[in-house]
């Protein structure tokens, strides 16, 4: 009987280390190692860019290259593409008349042109929209006047919005009225204005506005503006006109078409102008 016990006494111990090591056994985790090769590799990036010409690849040789022209031969000179207004001659006085069409009264020798007070404003005959304009000027060498009375003209786009003119050399006036403002909308970032008598430079960047089928404004006019080479209106969007109401107003955008003359402006000083030219710019 004794040793019947043992013998089942033995056998349950066996079970139970065999039931111990199949539990370990069973909660043991395994693990999978990766399988070895090189990774698959990645897709190269591909960029595309939308263009009035078509969708192109970045940096496709095959996008259309812009045309080729020939800058001018000195600084400020009429590159190859531009519209020559005005080069100091008579003959190219034939560009301009009066604003009724007529010829003006404005003085032309020595290679610049010169305004006549009681004349009237000159504009160019052909029309512009949209585009580039240099323009060269100065205000008289002998200062009469202050203000807004000393050296005054101004240069206008699409015969509707104008660059300020004016001798702003230590001359104190309303700044959206001096030299280089847009007219009652705009002062410039810097007054760059030389000497009187010193011969100066506009080149502007002008987009038009253009107006929906009521008349409403659908896209403000745009100005960038260097004054002596240097940037005074900054991709300014116009608010509004320039013509003068009174003392403390302007006129607001009025509906006209795509294009208009370049003028320039009589106020009763003689202001002289020289190497005006054009470049048409597309919206």
């Amino acid at each position: 009987m004794r040793k019947m016990l043992l013998v089942v006494l033995g056998v349950s111990l066996l079970g139970m280390v065999a039931g111990c090591s199949t539990q370990e056994t069973s909660e043991e985790v395994v693990k999978v190692e990766p399988t070895s090769g090189p990774a698959a590799p990645e897709k190269p990036l591909t960029q595309y860019v939308d263009t009035p010409t078509g969708r192109w690849l970045v940096h496709d040789t095959d996008r259309p290259a812009p045309p080729i022209i020939t800058p001018g031969a000195e600084c400020a000179a009429a590159p190859s593409d531009a519209i020559v207004l005005f080069d100091g001659t008579a003959d190219s006085m034939v560009n301009w008349t009066d604003t009724k069409g007529n010829p003006s009264k404005w003085i032309c020798g020595n290679g610049y042109m010169e305004s006549v007070k009681g004349a009237g404003y000159i504009q160019t005959k052909e029309q512009f929209g949209s585009c580039q304009l240099h323009v060269e000027f100065a205000t008289p060498s002998r200062v009469r006047g202050n203000g807004q009375g000393r050296g005054n003209s101004g240069v206008f786009l699409h015969g509707q919005y104008e660059v300020q003119v004016l001798d702003s050399y230590g001359n104190e006036t309303y700044p959206d009225g001096q030299c280089g403002a847009l007219y009652g909308r705009a002062v410039p970032l810097v007054n760059a204005s030389g000497k009187p008598g010193q011969w100066q430079s506009y080149d502007i960047v002008y987009h038009r506005p253009t107006f929906d089928a009521d008349g409403n404004v659908a896209r403000k006019a745009t100005f960038t503006v260097f004054h002596n080479g240097v940037l005074i209106q900054d991709h300014v969007e116009l608010v509004g006109g320039t013509g003068w109401i009174n003392a403390h107003a302007v006129t607001d955008y009025k509906p006209h078409g795509d294009k208009g003359p370049i003028q320039l402006q009589d106020h009763g000083n003689p202001v002289w102008y020289r190497n005006i030219w054009v470049r048409e710019l597309k919206d």
